[in-house]
């Protein structure tokens, strides 16, 4: 099977969802979430495993045992090809926004926090990441990520890569809204086109986060 885009009413179920997060829903929606959003989605990163590697799609349900927000289910559906978690990352989403394509470290353990801060901080190492992130740039991504309000610790105020020695985590993110390319097989040129741009930034973290030695909760 190959992916010929997201089901009629994909952005449906999510515009319910935020409207009424609720298991009463879920019960009466979970058949348009598998055929509309789940399959595809499965479908998709079959298509991309091959240039890519396996990728999974991640479970409905909100981890909300740390949480004060209580809502039962995730307001989209993500999928993501990654190594190890934080080490760089491809990754996938559809949600009332629309199809949102992204890479880099989403997560970062301490350990691959200095690793990351110490790449930067370096000139070669952190000027390859400017020049990564500038492109990007340039090529219509946002740049995101968890960001300090002032300077890590040990840090000038100075420096010239500051504004990304801030970052606790990195990733670029372009999203497309919801339009009639979202349900045709074009949907999957553009994730493809994006994540192909998106190699030289995880190249980068792979090589220079990595994989956490510790142990994730």
């Amino acid at each position: 099977m190959e992916f010929s885009g997201f089901g009629e009413h994909a952005i449906d179920f999510f515009d319910g969802i935020e409207a009424d997060n609720s298991k009463v829903y879920w019960d009466a929606n979970k058949a348009v979430y598998q055929e509309d959003v789940r399959v595809p989605m499965l479908v998709l990163l079959n298509d991309l495993e091959p240039e890519f590697g396996p990728g999974k799609v991640f479970r409905p349900f909100r981890d909300v045992r740390f949480s004060k927000d209580k809502t039962p289910y995730k307001t989209h559906c993500g999928g993501v090809v990654e190594e190890g978690r934080g080490g760089g990352a491809f990754y996938v989403q559809i949600g009332v926004e629309g199809v949102m394509a992204g890479g880099g470290s989403f997560a970062m353990a301490s350990d691959q926090l200095a690793r990351f801060r110490s790449s930067v901080d370096d000139d070669r190492r952190g000027g390859q990441l400017q020049k990564i992130i500038a492109k990007l740039v340039k090529n219509g991504w946002d740049i995101r990520g968890d960001r300090l309000k002032t300077k890590p610790r040990g840090f000038d105020p100075e420096h010239p890569r500051i504004d990304l020695l801030r970052h606790r985590t990195l990733y670029a993110a372009k999203v497309w809204p919801p339009d009639d390319t979202l349900h045709e097989p074009g949907c999957g040129d553009r994730v493809l086109g994006a994540w192909r741009e998106l190699k030289p930034l995880n190249e980068w973290c792979v090589d220079h986060v990595g994989v956490s030695e510790k142990p994730w909760r």
